[in-house]
């Protein structure tokens, strides 16, 4: 039991001196869950987050030490670790260097200038030379000042791709469905893009984590979204026998979820492309695919080696790295190196998966481009990695050690929330310009048209929450928001793609202009989307904002139809998940569509005696009508919503309660649908159809 004494300085705020240490740190000592209403943080949660920094201010001492420490740093400091210069502005980080300061610049290809003028984009070398002698040594990252122009404005769908099914699935969707869905859907439904969950790779075991926002690695994909039967090694195979048993299994499973109302099994599907691609794997590259398998291992270099090294020692020693035997836990250690040449045919094993998935995730992008999407496949970052997994291992200094990334209380949760995800050291990254973000993101513009950033707020601060305390002992710590941006913007504009940013919930004044400035769309949920500065009804289209991804719903909201009925809240209920008596929700439910269905009905886009005689199925076209109203640049369905579908793919607050990330696409009774139903349903067609002939719907020119 804590001491009365303790239990109240766990509690404190912060002293003055402990504010100022933090303050000089990026620590924050207090948030507003609203405009109106301030929280001091405790002192021993910024204590904490200045630990995870490498700052000592457990003690008086420590504390005035530390402080002296960090004023003295700044007050001798020529430059930052890391300087952006936006091309064609100022530099501000330079305008405090003395005079007569003499700069040196080394660019990536190795030049070298004696002034910023004119520097290509990329990330070079700064040398500042002050008349003391000083000396100080940067990174410069010079970046467009902002993202590729919009192509135009397009509608597109949003689908979780393991719930897509196909009649070649092996029990869950995968790259192959990929490809078939945006040569369809390009062609057919004329849609410009389909966004899709996070495919990165998860951690391993039984049972795999079903969620693709807590994987093993967000710089590699993960292999079980392979199409086995499209590797060109698979007609080669010499244990054909094998290889058709695997396909019989892989029939059972998908029949087992399409026909017979069983949960998408993840870790039974890997089992069986596992034993496929092992049996793969043993057939000898030609030469031109050993070209590009090699080119590909060179071009990933150490992180592709790691993480094939990660996964290689997962099968000895099990996926929580923590716990293997002391001297693997560093990826730099001799028993390492030893464990990596003994491991040596499982590394290639896993180096080889990475890289064929790489191979069809750019095949279904130029299925996309060739279907004639302008942006083609949305692909989505996570927020963050699995504590035990592969990147945390390989990148262990620029992770916060005993920290988790999560959300302050507010006015939804009272709890606040802890997402489990550690976060990544702003210092540590400054430090090495930002290398791991810069390489992530490469690895994800290789296939993409554009990239969804998951709480892109992430950005600009992260509430970081010390292990072993609950979500409200957490504080904000704050990144330099003008270099991930600007990291952002270049590596984004060499790949010639787009970005979307999850913006929804709080979101900090000024975050999202300063997005909006670089180039980076929001993201827009119609039900969320009120005048909460005045009477707090819908908020019409023509005041809509049109930098941004404008949806009916998405994965962690019901869908359309669901809204619709009010049946959220009756699952909810099921659930036990309410915390007000049902009638109450359900009458605020009824009368929030109420007012959506007005709103509808007063534009003319409900059919029937002022929207009253409407069917489900027009209703969820006038919502997307709405859509099409508003300025928005992108216009996305929620690929479930044309077809019917009722369920959410993830329920928020839910663990074993509900089957979260396991549901494959269904009809508006529940039955599931395969891709090629999707494709024939004139539900869908007639919905996709209302977008495709955007006529008297679209808004006015240069909305």
């Amino acid at each position: 039991m804590t001491a009365p004494r303790e239990e109240a300085a766990h509690h404190q705020p912060p002293g003055e001196e402990l504010s100022r240490l933090a303050e000089l740190h990026g620590v924050a000592t207090s948030y507003s869950p609203s405009p109106d209403r301030t929280v001091p943080a405790t002192a021993t949660a910024v204590t904490r987050a200045l630990a995870a920094l490498g700052v000592d201010a457990s003690t008086p001492q420590a504390l005035r030490t530390a402080l002296a420490d960090r004023e003295r740093h700044l007050r001798e400091r020529l430059l930052p670790p890391t300087v952006v210069a936006w091309s064609g502005s100022p530099v501000p980080a330079l305008t405090a260097l003395p005079d007569g300061t003499r700069l040196h610049v080394t660019t990536e290809e190795g030049a070298t200038r004696t002034s910023l003028d004119g520097l290509p984009p990329g990330v070079h070398e700064l040398t500042a030379t002050a008349p003391d002698g000083r000396t100080a040594r940067s990174h410069l990252v010079v970046a467009p000042p902002r993202l590729p122009s919009v192509p135009g404005r397009s509608h597109g769908l949003l689908v979780q791709l393991y719930s897509l099914l196909s009649s070649r699935s092996w029990g869950m969707g995968d790259l192959g469905d990929l490809a078939e869905l945006t040569g369809w859907a390009g062609r057919d439904l004329g849609v410009g893009f389909v966004q899709v969950n996070p495919l990165h790779a998860a951690v391993p075991g039984t049972p795999t984590d079903p969620s693709p926002y807590r994987p093993s690695s967000r710089r590699f994909p993960d292999p079980v979204h392979l199409r086995v039967e499209d590797v060109p090694e698979y007609a080669y195979a010499d244990d054909q026998e094998t290889l058709r048993s695997l396909r019989e299994r892989a029939a059972r499973l998908r029949a087992a979820v399409l026909e017979k109302g069983e949960l998408i099994d993840r870790d039974a599907v890997w089992d069986l492309k596992r034993q496929a691609l092992e049996l793969v794997a043993r057939v000898p590259l030609g030469p031109g695919r050993q070209a590009a398998y090699r080119a590909f291992l060179a071009e990933q270099g150490q992180a592709l080696e790691d993480h094939a090294t990660w996964y290689a020692l997962a099968e000895v020693h099990g996926s929580d790295w923590t716990r293997w035997p002391e001297g693997l836990r560093d990826p730099r250690s001799a028993e390492t190196a030893r464990a990596r040449t003994e491991l040596r045919d499982r590394v290639d094993f896993h180096s080889r998966l990475a890289w064929l998935t790489d191979t069809q995730l750019t095949d279904a992008q130029r299925a996309a481009r060739e279907a004639g999407m302008a942006v083609g496949i949305v692909h989505d970052l996570a927020v963050g990695v699995h504590p035990e997994g592969a990147d945390t291992w390989a990148q262990q200094e620029y992770f916060a050690a005993g920290m988790s990334v999560g959300a302050p209380p507010d006015a939804f949760n009272a709890r606040g929330q802890d997402w489990g995800l550690p976060p990544w050291r702003p210092d540590r990254l400054a430090a090495c310009g930002y290398a791991p973000y810069r390489s992530l993101l490469r690895a994800l513009f290789r296939s993409a048209g554009a990239l969804r950033i998951d709480h892109v707020m992430g950005l600009f601060r992260l509430w970081w929450v010390p292990q072993g305390e609950p979500p409200t002992q957490g504080t904000y710590v704050r990144y330099d928001a003008e270099a991930m941006l600007a990291v952002l913007v270049l590596e984004a504009s060499r790949a010639g793609a787009m970005v979307i940013g999850e913006d929804l919930g709080t979101v900090e004044p000024g975050v999202r202009e300063r997005l909006r400035e670089r180039g980076v769309l929001g993201t827009s949920v119609l039900w969320f989307e009120r005048d909460w500065t005045g009477d707090g009804r819908p908020l019409p289209p023509e005041s809509w904002r049109a930098d941004c991804l404008a949806t009916a719903t998405t994965h962690d909201l019901p869908p359309t139809a669901a809204r619709l009925t009010g049946e959220h809240v009756e699952l909810r209920d099921r659930l036990g998940l309410l915390t007000r008596p049902l009638d109450v929700e359900r009458a605020e439910a009824a009368a929030d569509t109420a007012e959506w269905r007005e709103e509808l009905a007063r534009l003319g886009l409900l059919t029937g005696s002022g929207g009253s005689g409407s069917s489900e199925e027009d209703e969820v076209q006038a919502v997307h009508r709405f859509l099409l109203r508003t300025p928005a640049h992108m216009v996305g369905v929620w690929l479930p919503d044309g077809v019917g579908d009722r369920r959410p793919q993830n329920l928020p607050g839910t663990w074993d309660q509900y089957p979260n990330w396991r549901l494959p696409v269904a009809d508006a009774e529940g039955r599931p649908v395969t891709l090629e139903e999707v494709a024939a349903s004139p539900r869908m067609r007639a919905l996709m159809e209302v977008l495709r002939s955007r006529g008297e719907d679209a808004p006015p020119a240069g909305g």
